[in-house]
């Protein structure tokens, strides 16, 4: 088994907590997760990929242990995420690298795939997220982020995340439990909330055209796969075949028995994983 290891790094001016995997001298692969996760969700991939890859598993500015923002209206916005993320390449000496993004992480990827690390990123994996994503599920998810729960005992937000990311589908026992430790924190009375700033949720109103990302999507060079939960509400299915189409024109995968978004933590997904990043 692969140890982890965790650094915190200075990146355009923010301490960013990040979990590496692998040799550093290997082939750089970044795997950046979703609105309200940390990169603690990539441990089955990202231990399974470090025997090829040198794996950064980044917490986004305002999640897990990194900083929170100094102004939510201006720092939580994807020009400062791909800040921090070029701050991080910098940090490690990184020239080209492949990129995995989970919702949040795989439009943070586009946008970057797209700009500022065009001619870097040569590998795309885009994990259940689109430039058109349906209101219903974009108001589920700003439902729960925008009034995180509280509870008296770890157990308790452990149940709620089970619940609350039922769509995740069928993960192990090990999965859920390390879910609960590392998206849990105490509050100034000692009891129990999720580990992100509850104003990360402003993402849906200061900084609405962050999603509006079909021209970003069209300008992408990377050799790209798309990623769809089965019954996800974020990446519908015909925003899934429209990307096909278009842009990169991606492989796409269905993944079943799943909504939004895949985990990325099963033998075939890591295999699948694997499989295109060695293209």
């Amino acid at each position: 088994m692969t140890a982890s290891r965790s650094s915190y790094i200075q990146a355009a001016g923010f301490e960013i907590h990040v979990t590496e995997w692998g040799e550093k001298a290997k082939p750089a692969l970044v795997m950046w997760h979703g609105l309200a996760r940390t990169g603690r969700d990539f441990d089955e991939a990202a231990e399974a990929l470090s025997d090829t890859y040198f794996v950064i598993c980044p917490d986004t500015l305002g999640r897990g242990l990194s900083s929170w923002a100094r102004d939510y209206t201006v720092d939580y916005s994807y020009r400062v995420f791909g800040e921090t993320a070029i701050g991080i390449l910098d940090h490690y000496g990184i020239g080209d690298l492949r990129w995995i993004g989970t919702s949040m992480g795989g439009l943070i990827g586009v946008t970057l795939a797209a700009g500022a690390l065009r001619e870097r990123i040569t590998h795309l994996v885009i994990n259940d997220i689109g430039p058109d994503i349906p209101a219903a599920g974009a108001e589920r998810i700003s439902s729960y982020v925008g009034t995180p729960p509280v509870y008296d005992t770890v157990g308790e937000l452990e149940a709620w995340l089970r619940t609350n990311y039922a769509p995740f589908g069928k993960n192990t026992e090990a999965f859920w439990r390390r879910m609960a430790d590392t998206s849990s924190r105490r509050t100034d009375d000692g009891r129990v909330t999720v580990h992100y700033d509850p104003d990360i949720v402003s993402q849906f109103t200061h900084h609405k055209s962050d999603l509006d990302v079909w021209d970003a999507y069209d300008a992408i060079t990377a050799k790209t796969l798309l990623i769809r939960g089965e019954g996800s509400d974020v990446l519908a299915a015909g925003v899934a075949e429209e990307m096909v189409r278009r842009g990169p024109r991606p492989r796409l995968e269905v993944m079943p028995d799943c909504g939004h978004a895949p985990t990325l933590a099963s033998e075939f997904e890591i295999a699948l994983l694997r499989d295109f990043l060695s293209e």
